[in-house]
C-alpha cells in the first residue's frame, strides 16, 4: 500500500499573477514556469498509471520526498506533455542511485549537472531529437524532460545555487540537458546494448556530465587522425579523468568505421592515447546533423566519484 505523501496545495487570490506566486516561491530555475494547478498536474497524472502518492525516492541534499504526484508537479511547471512522464520517473529513480551519487553531484563545487540520454524505440514515441542542434533550443520534449529534473533538484532535493549547491561556475546543461542517440545513422551497437540492454528496449542514461567540448576535425579522413584529436582534446590538463561521453558526429563515425574500427577498438585506440583514462571510463554514442566533421566530448565529475547509470522505462 503507498505511503501518504501529500502534496500542499494552496489557494491563491485570483488577481495574484501565478507566474509570479512562482517566482516569489522559489519553484523556479530561473526562468517562467507553468503554473502547477490541479487541473494540469490532474493531466499531467493522466501519463501514468503509477498510484499518485507513491514514493519513487527521497532527493538530496534535503531529502524531499519526490513522489509520483510531486513529480509530475515539476513536469507541469518545466513544460511537458502527460506523455513525458513515464520516462522522467524512470530518470529520477536512475538519477537518486547509490552509484550516480546525486547528493555529490547537488553539492559540488564542480559544474556537473544530471544529463539525459535516451534510447530505444521511446526516442521516436516522444519526438526526442537525435540530430540538428542536438545540445541547442528548438525541441520540446529536449528541453522539458531535462528541465523537469532540474526542477526536481531544486524543488524536491534543496539544491539551490549559493545555499546548498555550490557550484563555482555551473553551466547552461544545469537548466536542462537530454538528448537522443541517432542509432539508424550509427555503424555501431547503440549505448543502451553497450550497457546490456536489448536494442528494442526504451532506455534512459543519466550521466553527471560537465559543459560539452566542441572537438572539432575537419583535417583528417582516417580513424587514426580523428581519434588522435578526440584523444588530445580530452586529454587536456584540467579535465577530469573520469567517465566521458563521446557523441561522436555522424560523419567522424562513418569514417571511423569505414577503416574498421569497432567501438571497443574506439574506446582501446583512446585510452592507449591519452594518460587519464581507461576504456571503461568512455562511453559513446552517435548523434547529430548529418553533415560536419565534429565530436562533441561531455566530461563527467572524476572517478569512482559518480557513474553513470542506465534504466529501461
Amino acid at each position: 500500500m503507498a505511503q501518504e505523501w501529500h502534496s500542499t496545495e494552496l489557494e491563491i487570490d485570483e488577481t495574484e499573477d501565478l507566474v509570479e506566486v512562482c517566482y516569489e516561491n522559489g519553484w523556479t530555475d530561473g526562468l517562467p514556469v507553468v503554473p502547477p494547478t490541479p487541473e494540469r498536474v490532474e493531466r499531467m497524472l493522466g501519463g501514468t498509471d503509477r498510484d499518485p502518492d507513491e514514493l519513487i525516492a527521497a532527493v538530496p541534499p534535503k531529502w524531499g520526498r519526490a513522489t509520483v504526484e510531486k513529480v509530475a508537479i515539476n513536469a507541469v511547471m518545466a513544460g511537458c506533455k502527460p506523455a513525458y512522464l513515464p520516462l522522467i520517473l524512470t530518470a529520477v529513480e536512475a538519477m537518486i542511485s547509490e552509484q550516480f551519487n546525486l547528493h555529490g553531484v547537488q553539492v559540488t563545487t564542480s559544474h556537473v549537472a544530471p544529463m539525459v540520454v535516451v534510447n530505444g524505440p521511446i526516442r521516436k514515441q516522444l519526438e526526442i531529437n537525435d540530430g540538428f542542434n542536438l545540445f541547442g533550443q528548438g525541441w520540446r520534449a529536449n528541453a522539458t524532460i531535462g528541465r523537469a529534473l532540474r526542477l526536481v533538484c531544486t524543488n524536491i532535493g534543496g539544491g539551490l545555487p549559493g545555499e546548498l549547491d555550490r557550484a563555482a561556475f555551473g553551466h547552461a546543461g544545469k537548466y536542462t540537458c537530454c538528448i537522443a542517440e541517432k542509432e539508424e545513422g550509427s555503424p555501431w551497437q547503440a549505448l543502451h546494448v553497450d550497457r546490456g540492454f536489448q536494442a528494442d528496449d526504451s532506455t534512459v542514461t543519466i550521466f553527471a556530465a560537465a559543459a560539452p567540448q566542441a572537438v572539432n576535425d575537419h583535417g583528417n579522413n582516417t580513424a587514426e587522425g580523428i581519434l588522435n584529436t578526440v584523444a588530445k582534446n580530452i586529454d587536456a590538463p584540467g579535465n577530469t579523468g573520469g567517465e566521458t561521453l563521446l557523441v561522436m558526429g555522424v560523419e567522424h563515425a562513418k569514417t571511423i568505421s569505414e577503416d574498421g574500427l569497432s567501438k571497443a577498438d574506439v574506446r582501446r585506440y583512446i585510452a592507449d592515447n591519452t594518460e587519464q583514462y581507461s576504456a571503461d571510463n568512455l562511453l559513446l554514442m552517435v548523434a547529430g546533423g548529418p553533415a560536419g566533421r565534429w565530436t562533441i566530448a561531455v566530461p563527467g565529475w572524476g572517478s569512482p566519484t559518480s557513474r553513470a547509470i542506465t534504466m529501461a522505462v
